[in-house]
């Protein structure tokens, strides 16, 4: 009978020392500080993931039994941790094209681009296309011998790049200049007519020179393996442009439905290195085909969504675009521009509401704004049944007093980049005036004490990618002159960071996945250099990203920190790992923790901002940015 009690003894405290030993993480992360954005634990020292979730968040001490013989551990020697950027309104593609194209707009003259494309091809296989922008004859010093309407001929391109086609952009994107290769893979020659609405430039021979004007550009044939292998590219390098400024996820402005198909192709083959999240730039008609077959939430782990719709119901206020319910002051002429009509819209949000999705309007000037919210509000009111919808205003830089409530009132998202204020600050009052400006011109203060979520981002490639400018911006709005433009919208710092984490998520429907360091929410984390949350302002915009982790795994790394840490474990989770991690993570190691520590768990609890309503899979042409 002894016997028998010792063995039941022998079992029950085997079991309880098993219980009390998690099983060891993937990734460590200790010795920092670590906001978490999540109210019920602001800080922590370290944090645990497996299978790209968070498992556990902690003390070092509370840390340190995830730790095993293959877990990567971080020291992060007392630096920020945040949850991983989330870049509220960018045009992802965009940007990895700029990083693709010769960069031409600063040359001075035709011999300078010639050299550039010559150096370009000698590092190019044969047959690869190269492309440039930004040229200008008007920029010149001089103009190049047997010029022909102040243009040169192709014949010293084409010697520069004999076996490489080249395309090179006029900075109006009203022509485009080619070379030999290039002519002749698209079967351009003399006797090539000009098509309608455009022009193949010819010299006194009747030979082509070389440039196409207006809609000749269109017979330009890129073969079509090429055109996949660029946009490839482009996402690859706009991912790793990204990366290197912290950003884990973003929120795609508007692709076509031929660039979607490109991402979801990367997703199942497991090739995108952070996350998307994409609103749907296509006209009304094709939307009504398409859109029920384009839905996607959450494909190859949580890599990539598919769940709203974009628009433009105006311009831009730096060319007079921006629609508005009075004159510009300084050309009182025109109230801007009406892009797309509201009626239209009002259609795009019958699609959105039919189909789940979300609507996400290009709105500006102060009329464009209440347009828009007028017609969300009919929207909403005609399909009562529906709740929690999150449609968006993008941009929502001029607002009208009188609106500025209805955001919180009608649970529209304020997708804004607060970098746009202090870069625009310097022109905003001489085009508005001093009143208009002063009451509704990037208020984010009124909005947030109104009850609005406002988001953050850059709209990149307008403005560079990087979060730490527009946080800067938001908690300062300090332009280039040193001066600070309406002080008083200032957001605090808890609010410019909750406005780049937990409230983009939240505006995407992904506020239980993302934006905040909780256990069971995918294992995103930025760390930085410097604490933006305390060091004198001034200092703030010095912060560099250190790593940024996504799912667990460190996408970058600064250089000086190559060689502090553990090789990198490279394996990622597949979603239905990634879902019992999930399910399981506050379950089973919260408990184990609480016996093993005397009834205390570790970890943090429910984020703030309330959780969904319903299951309905709601998310919410045009997706270029705006003109400066």
């Amino acid at each position: 009978m002894n016997r028998k009690l010792a063995g039941v003894w022998l079992v029950l405290s085997v079991s309880s020392l098993a219980l009390a030993q998690p099983p060891p993480a993937d990734l460590v992360l200790r010795n920092g500080k670590i906001v978490t954005v999540d109210d019920s634990r602001p800080e922590a020292r370290a944090l645990a993931a497996r299978g790209g979730v968070i498992v556990a968040v902690g003390t070092d001490q509370e840390i340190a039994p995830f730790i095993g013989p293959s877990t990567r551990v971080i020291d992060l020697a007392g630096a920020l941790a945040v949850p991983g950027f989330i870049e509220g309104h960018g045009h992802f593609m965009w940007i990895g094209a700029a990083e693709m194209r010769l960069k031409l707009g600063t040359a001075r003259s035709w011999e300078e681009i010639v050299k550039a494309v010559g150096n370009a091809a000698e590092e190019s296989e044969p047959g690869v296309w190269i492309e440039g922008r930004g040229w200008h004859q008007e920029k010149w010093d001089s103009v190049p011998a047997g010029s022909v309407d102040g243009v040169p001929t192709h014949q010293e391109l084409s010697k520069a790049s004999p076996e490489n086609p080249v395309v090179l952009e006029h900075a109006s994107g009203h022509a485009v200049f080619v070379n030999q290769k290039a002519m002749e893979a698209s079967n351009i020659d003399g006797k090539t007519p000009d098509p309608p609405g455009g022009a193949i430039v010819k010299d006194l021979n009747g030979n082509p020179t070389g440039l196409l004007r207006e809609r000749a550009q269109e017979l330009v044939r890129v073969p079509r393996d090429f055109v996949e292998s660029r946009e490839r590219k482009k996402v690859e390098l706009a991912s790793k442009e990204c990366l290197s400024k912290g950003v884990t996820s973003f929120q795609e402005a508007g692709s076509s439905f031929a660039t979607i198909d490109l991402f979801k192709k990367l997703a199942e083959e497991d090739a995108l290195d952070l996350r998307l999240w994409v609103m749907i730039g296509e006209p009304n008609d094709e939307l009504a085909l398409r859109l029920p077959l384009y839905k996607t939430v959450n494909a190859g782990d949580h890599r990539l969504t598919v769940r709203a719709i974009k628009r433009m119901i105006d311009g831009a206020l730096g060319s007079h675009g921006a629609w508005l319910l009075e004159p510009y002051s300084d050309k009182p002429v025109t109230s801007g521009l009406n892009t797309q009509t509201p009626e239209e819209i009002s259609r795009t949000a019958e699609l959105a509401l039919r189909y789940g999705f979300q609507l996400c309007v290009h709105a500006i000037g102060d009329r464009a704004n209440r347009e828009t919210l007028d017609l969300f509000e009919a929207a909403f009111a005609a399909h009562p049944q529906l709740r929690d919808l999150r449609f968006r205003i993008e941009h929502s830089q001029h607002l009208h007093p009188d609106d500025i409530p209805r955001f919180g009132k009608l649970g529209v998202i304020a997708s804004m980049q607060g970098v746009h204020a202090t870069s625009d600050g310097p022109w905003v009052v001489p085009k508005l005036g001093e009143k208009r400006a002063r009451e509704g011109a990037y208020p984010w203060r009124s909005l947030l004490d109104s009850g609005a979520v406002v988001t953050n981002g850059t709209d990149a490639p307008v403005e560079d990618v990087n979060p730490i400018a527009s946080f800067y911006a938001s908690v300062t709005r300090r332009m280039a002159n040193g001066e600070a433009f309406h002080p008083e919208q200032r957001m605090t710092r808890e609010e410019a960071l909750r406005s780049y984490t937990l409230s983009p998520a939240y505006a995407a429907f992904e506020e239980d996945i993302k934006g905040s360091l909780t256990v069971g929410k995918l294992a995103d984390v930025t760390v930085l250099s410097k604490d933006i949350l305390s060091v004198p302002e001034e200092q703030i915009r010095d912060a560099k990203v250190l790593y940024t982790i996504v799912g667990g795994e460190v996408k970058y790394q600064e250089q000086a920190h190559t060689n502090s840490v553990q090789p990198a474990r490279a394996e990622r989770s597949t979603s239905p790992r990634l879902r019992r991690n999930r399910a399981g993570a506050r379950r089973t190691e919260a408990g184990a923790r609480r016996e093993a520590r005397g009834g205390r768990a570790v970890g943090v609890g429910p984020c703030r901002i309330r959780s969904l309503t319903n299951s309905r899979e709601s998310s919410a042409p045009n997706g270029r940015p705006r003109s400066r």
